[in-house]
């Protein structure tokens, strides 16, 4: 199966587990993911409170009208870039009248998009392409007993409400968890924020959100969270030593893509499983299976 790829900024830069544990399990479950080329930011979640939401859209088409022509669903693994490329594609298939403008828009650097294609989130292709039983018949290394909370964020199933999931109490993100072997953690907060970008203007607001997450993820017993979100797992990652200074807890709690954890499940090649990128070590968690 082919997919026209969106990787987005984030996959470049903060979320580069996330890129390369994504290239790793594509190609381990024979999906061909081709790049869009000369792709462009989407904007994700706060370009349009500074250029408005009709500059941000356009920029988010540009990538749409370069992909067109393939045909081929357009996926990408980042929930930010999903909820900006997936609103705009809406957009253009709802709205004549935006996407009279927005084409004019484009036209100045010689583009269209005519609202064909379908897009789509890596996570959403994983379950419903490949499916469980395929992914459970790929797994070469046990995680049986590994606790772990799926953290699927506020904006996966929530861009495109009943796309793959209930936006309100999603399971899917669980089941594929158990699919690789591990134990799905009772988790009541996994679609609350994470604070998103006020990691930089609001500290403290994404100290108070994570907080409150891990501590609905420890008290469910997880041993591990993972997540779909690079945002999500940037701001748990990176401000988790940040709420233990200000909160006077003792979180150790590593935040793994949900890619990563199905690279070690699958057992491929430990470049694929990217843990180097990770912040709060996931080595003591991981080694009793094998993960050194």
């Amino acid at each position: 199966m082919k997919y026209s790829f969106y990787p987005g900024c984030s996959m470049e830069a903060t979320a580069q587990a996330n890129l390369k544990s994504t290239e790793a399990v594509a190609h381990a479950l024979d999906l061909q993911l081709e790049e869009i080329p000369d792709w462009n930011c989407c904007g994700a979640t706060v370009a349009s409170g500074v250029v408005g939401d009709f500059t941000q859209q356009v920029m988010t088409g540009r990538n749409l009208a370069i992909a067109e022509p393939k045909g081929q669903d357009v996926v990408t693994g980042c929930s930010s870039c999903y909820l900006s490329l997936a609103r705009t594609n809406k957009r253009f298939k709802e709205d004549e009248h935006f996407k009279a403008m927005a084409n004019e828009a484009l036209a100045a650097g010689g583009y269209q998009y005519n609202g064909t294609l379908r897009v789509r989130q890596f996570l959403e292709v994983v379950i419903s392409d490949v499916g469980f039983e395929r992914i459970t018949k790929r797994i070469k290394r046990s995680l049986k007993g590994l606790k772990v909370a799926g953290y699927v964020g506020c904006q996966t199933v929530r861009a495109i409400p009943y796309e793959f999931d209930d936006p309100e109490y999603p399971v899917m993100f669980d089941r594929l968890i158990e699919s690789m072997g591990a134990e799905a953690t009772a988790f009541p907060m996994r679609t609350r924020c994470c604070g998103s970008s006020h990691a930089l203007a609001g500290t403290d607001i994404v100290v108070d959100s994570i907080h409150r997450l891990f501590d609905s993820a420890a008290q469910g017993g997880a041993q591990v969270i993972v997540t779909p979100c690079p945002m999500c797992q940037m701001n748990l990652d990176a401000y988790q030593q940040r709420v233990n200074q200000l909160r006077g807890t003792n979180f150790n709690m590593p935040i793994l893509f949900f890619t990563q954890l199905m690279a070690i499940a699958f057992d491929l090649p430990t470049d694929a499983w990217a843990l180097k990128y990770n912040i709060v070590s996931p080595y003591a968690a991981l080694a009793p299976y094998g993960v050194r």
